[in-house]
């Protein structure tokens, strides 16, 4: 996360893809060191064991797609963001070890293009850029209407590039390997592109979407860890920290009720916050009889409303849709205050009118500090501790919070407190017939557009069955 901007900043430039097979397999040979070491600082763990489930489907699906027989999309859960290395892994290293396992030919190496999120750059530095163009990324700006140099390259990489294309067909991560957010419907209107520029070119290759599911678990469960990153946050926030003898019963119990403790808390005092300073109407509610997590996610998603609004009122943008639509229309909104297409060269403005825009960046900055602090709990649920209280989903819980207060405390959100080390399992799923779902869809687009929405929820379901517990 970059420092608070203070100054307006030249636009942000698409950055096309220059695949080179040099530096996807340099990439690959050291991958096994980068997922130990994980050095970066806004990395959360390292990882040391991957492993696939019905691998074989895919490594089949690249067999028919070297032949010229199909076309497919992958489309990965994106729960955190170790992800992009873990598919690397899948595709470098498990596929091919599966192919020569079943005898499936191969022509190597075995990787894909992908799409990432525009602003990833501006966190991680201007290399990852570099470095996503040289391994065939597509860069997207999440938010804008149409990103037109986006949807076109990735439409072309589609039909006629000599890798597959692999997206995040939620958008984003969410911070939860068991739960999936809400799909965007790009990866099923890409398919559906896909089948017609085959069909104007008189090329028959079927046209596939294939489901991967991605979920991390701890080697070990980091018990002691999840106890001192809470009570750092106990102390940071101002409560009393609880100590827990390390032989002491019902841990599980006692780590709950200090997260609905400190969630209390903290949710308590944002809604002062925000009726003292931003004059918010946010009334008591009535508690009798009411689980207290019930009435904690019913206050939470009142909170998370009352920021984005403060927000979308500043930036002129309209308060509607869900909490991960509304974060992406206002972080594009505030992107196109701080980097500004419309001023052709920043240098040569007159002081007066640098000052304004100068202004008005740093300003939309501020402002879009409350979005992110929504975008944080996008995919918090009342039940998800109680459901399956392992240490995995109290740490993603409790590292959202560390989000949070990180972002209120410093100008730049530091790196996550390494909990443990990490394994990562990946589900492959059945891959899903386009072609069958655009020919039923001809005709009109009323019934093209209900047909990419059925195929995104067919994907939806899909995606949370691969990673059901």
């Amino acid at each position: 996360m970059p420092k608070s901007i203070h100054s307006t900043q030249p636009p942000l430039k698409f950055i096309p893809q220059r695949h080179n097979p040099l530096v996807v397999k340099i990439i690959s040979w050291f991958l096994p060191f980068i997922l130990r070491v994980r050095t970066r600082p806004w990395l959360p763990a390292g990882i040391v064991n991957i492993e696939a489930k019905n691998a074989e489907v895919l490594a089949k699906l690249y067999h028919e797609f070297q032949a010229g027989k199909v076309r497919f999309l992958i489309a990965f859960r994106h729960p955190e963001v170790e992800d992009p290395l873990s598919m690397l892994y899948l595709l470098s290293r498990i596929v091919p070890k599966v192919a020569r396992e079943k005898g499936i030919n191969l022509k190597y190496p075995v990787h894909s293009h992908f799409m990432y999120e525009r602003g990833m750059t501006l966190w991680a530095g201007n290399w990852l850029g570099w470095l996503f163009s040289r391994l065939g990324g597509v860069p997207v700006r999440r938010g804008k209407r149409v990103d037109k140099n986006a949807i076109q390259m990735a439409r072309e990489l589609f039909a006629h590039a000599e890798m597959p294309i692999a997206i995040a067909p939620e958008g984003g991560t969410n911070g939860h390997s068991s739960i999936v957010s809400p799909l965007e419907p790009g990866v099923a209107q890409l398919g559906f592109w896909c089948v017609e520029d085959l069909k104007k070119a008189n090329r028959e290759e079927q046209v596939f979407i294939i489901p991967i599911g991605i979920k991390y678990s701890y080697v070990n469960p980091p018990w002691q860890k999840i106890d001192w990153l809470l009570s750092k946050l106990e102390a940071d926030s101002g409560l009393p920290v609880t100590e827990i003898s390390a032989n002491g019963k019902d841990l599980e119990g006692i780590l709950y009720q200090r997260v609905l403790r400190l969630a209390e808390y903290l949710i308590s005092e944002m809604e002062e916050f925000y009726r003292h300073f931003y004059h918010q109407e946010l009334t008591e509610i009535i508690t009798s009889e009411i689980p207290i997590n019930e009435v904690l996610i019913t206050k939470l998603h009142r909170l998370m409303d009352t920021a984005l609004k403060i927000t979308e009122t500043y930036f002129n943008v309209q308060h509607q849709g869900n909490f991960i639509d509304r974060c992406r229309r206002l972080e594009d909104a505030g992107w196109n205050y701080i980097y500004r297409d419309d001023i052709a060269d920043i240098q040569s403005l007159p002081p007066f009118k640098r000052g304004l825009a100068d202004w008005v960046a740093q300003e939309a900055d501020l402002k879009m500090q409350h979005m992110r602090i929504a975008e944080s709990f996008v995919a918090v649920t009342s039940n998800y501790i109680l459901e399956k209280p392992t240490p995995e989903r109290f740490a993603e819980t409790i590292l959202l919070m560390f989000d949070m207060l990180s972002r209120i405390q410093d100008s730049t959100l530091p790196g996550r407190p390494r909990l443990g080390l990490k394994q990562a399992m990946i589900f492959v799923g059945e891959p899903i017939n386009v072609h069958e779902r655009w020919e039923n869809c001809q005709g009109n687009k009323p019934a093209l557009r209900k047909g990419v929405s059925e195929l995104t929820q067919d994907l939806q379901r899909m995606l949370e069955s691969l990673i059901k517990d």
